[in-house]
């Protein structure tokens, strides 16, 4: 078992307006996202499934083609592979599950 505080976790900037703080366990990762408003997630795809929650704000998600107008609550699963990609319309706040771990995640 281990107690972690994110709040005790400095923050990264993984591209330009998404300050992300990571805590990887040994097969996920969950990503505490902080978000600017009018970042964009650039067209992406990866091997570990993905849980995104919205807790805070508005985002357009776009997936396999298809686009979501978000809210606070939206929940969306994000197979493995799928292409995505988003826009923050306003400040938002996310948590992402991944499955399995996202090595690129660890700083």
């Amino acid at each position: 078992m281990q107690k972690i505080n994110i709040n005790e976790i400095s923050s990264k900037e993984v591209i330009p307006g998404f300050h992300g703080i990571f805590v990887h366990a040994e097969n996920m990762t969950t990503a505490y996202w902080d978000i600017v408003a009018g970042s964009l997630m650039p067209e992406h795809a990866h091997i570990q499934e993905q849980i995104m929650n919205l807790i805070e704000g508005e985002f357009e998600l776009e997936l396999e083609g298809k686009i979501l107008k978000l809210y606070s609550g939206a929940v969306v699963v994000i197979p493995s592979n799928a292409r995505h990609s988003g826009k923050a319309i306003t400040h938002c706040k996310i948590i992402d599950v991944f499955h399995p771990v996202r090595e690129d995640y660890k700083f």
